[in-house]
């Protein structure tokens, strides 16, 4: 392997993909050089077509490592190859005036194209997201998505050591912080040289566009507020989502709930969530009907979804806004207790709501999801969240992805169920015995019953849609009121207290 020609085929990417114009070539060679501590250049002729850069960067970390320039642990990796793709890097100006230009056009161009920037800088790593096991499973509120994430790499001991030693700072406050741009991260913080946000303004107040470099969907995008503030559900709130997807029609955006339990993984920034793919619960029907005479132009309905939803339809924004504040108002201080909904105990509020914002056509839609985070001793991590026989599948929060209806399972999971498989193949009676898979002792159980022959070419699309149908009851745990006589009734009384 020659390290000129590593440096000529990322050079000769970067053009492909427009990171770079042929002008650059010897300005960004020169960079690649000083990084890989390189004393000389000699042009070369490359012809190949990549569609990352993954292949060309494992050469050069290869060459890292056999050189001594890094350890080699999936941490310094990641540092070091994010360091080679910021040489190629255009700058964030640069990327926003073609962001801008593009979107003269259309809004769909502007995406696009920032997009695919974003995978050919290596800022989205394809190649990992690609790993991902990802299928659909069919039910009666319409076909789930279902990933295990493997896209994370597991974490090096030697890693870990070294982020201990790193001296806790304040900059960047979060991972969310507009300041990640061009950071280059430490052990304890990831690397964010290729970073690109595109300034927004939402509702009056600046807010930025980037792209998550774990993709869990189509065009995963993320909108983060200016200022490093907790998150919060408020009017201001469906303003901001019903804004974005005034600028971007084709995307939709959406918010995590503002209380712990119910709440994605970080409450400490204010940001939302957004992107081009229709979920489960966006084809998820209307089952009823509700009239509110303070809002004429405004259709209301209740979903057909696990989780209990609202949707408001109509093409005023304003009275959209209006309505949903009004909703929000009301289920914060609403509680019922034959249904196990307070709206606060000993001082802590307990009531919110997980909205998002579609168009179709000239109208808006924005579905208002009700969450309570109420905890009992039967069910410690929260009333309305996971119950502790689906942990062995799915214990962690379910934020605005799962809500929507793609589950974003852990990575233990594939090894974990190719072992079930390999069990039930056999048909094992029971492998409460097997350590490494015991915790899914009970619910093999279930699948030795209702699969007493399984064969190895059918066990793979057996568990898939078992899984599925596990994802499916984790929804209707978290859903506030349940899809039966009762539950129905009093969400209906709720609607009722409304108006």
């Amino acid at each position: 392997m020659s390290i000129n020609t590593e440096i000529n085929r990322l050079l000769h990417f970067a053009k492909q993909r427009g990171l770079m114009n042929e002008e650059d070539t010897f300005y960004t060679a020169n960079r690649l050089l000083d990084v890989l501590k390189v004393e000389e250049f000699v042009p070369e002729e490359i012809s190949e077509t990549l569609e990352t850069a993954a292949p060309i960067l494992q050469n050069m970390l290869a060459y890292a490592v056999a050189q001594g320039l890094i350890e080699d642990t999936a941490n310094e990796r990641d540092l070091f190859d994010t360091r080679l793709m910021d040489c190629v890097m255009p700058r964030p100006s640069e990327v926003i005036r073609r962001f801008n230009s593009d979107y003269a056009r259309a809004p769909k161009a502007a995406t696009d194209n920032f997009y695919k920037l974003s995978i050919a800088s290596n800022y989205i790593r394809k190649d990992r997201i690609d790993k991902n096991v990802v299928w659909q499973t069919a039910t009666e509120y319409g076909d789930l998505d279902i990933t295990i994430n493997l896209s994370k790499p597991e974490k090096d001991p030697r890693d870990i050591a070294k982020a201990k030693l790193v001296k806790s700072g304040s900059y960047p406050k979060c991972l969310l912080c507009r300041e990640n741009e061009g950071y280059a991260g430490h052990a304890g913080h990831p690397a964010r040289q290729t970073h690109r946000l595109i300034p927004l303004r939402l509702a009056g107040h600046r807010w930025f566009l980037q792209y998550s470099p774990y993709t869990y969907y189509n065009e995963h995008c993320i909108v983060l507020n200016r200022k490093h503030i907790p998150m919060k559900v408020s009017r201001k709130s469906f303003e901001n989502l019903l804004d974005f997807v005034t600028i971007f029609p084709h995307y939709f955006l959406g918010s995590n709930a503002d209380l712990p339990i119910v709440g994605g993984s970080i409450l400490s920034h204010d940001h939302y969530q957004g992107g081009r793919y229709t979920f489960a619960m966006a084809k998820a029907p209307i089952e009823k009907s509700y009239v509110f005479k303070e809002y004429p132009g405004i259709q209301v309905g209740r979903v057909k979804w696990p989780m209990s939803t609202l949707r408001l339809t109509g093409e005023d924004r304003e009275a959209l806004a209006g309505l949903a504040e009004k909703i929000l108002a009301a289920w914060r201080a609403y509680s019922d207790a034959s249904v196990g909904i307070l709206a606060e105990s000993d001082g802590e509020p307990h009531n919110t709501i997980t909205p998002i914002a579609r168009r179709r056509g000239s109208l808006y839609e924005l579905d208002l999801v009700l969450r309570n985070n109420r905890t009992s001793a039967e069910h410690p991590l929260g009333i309305f969240h996971p119950h502790a026989e689906v942990h062995h599948i799915k214990k962690e929060n379910i934020g605005l992805i799962e809500v929507m209806g793609l589950a974003v399972l852990p990575a233990r999971l594939k090894e974990e169920m190719r072992r079930v498989g390999e069990e039930l193949v056999k048909g094992t009676p029971d492998i409460a015995g097997i350590e490494a898979i015991a915790k899914h002792s009970e619910w093999y159980k279930m699948l030795a019953a209702k699969y007493p022959q399984v064969t190895a070419g059918q066990v793979e699309s057996i568990l898939q849609e078992e899984i599925g149908q596990v994802f499916k009851t984790v929804l209707m745990h978290a859903g506030v009121y349940k899809r039966d006589d009762e539950g129905m009734a009093a969400f209906d009384r709720f609607v009722a207290s409304l108006d």
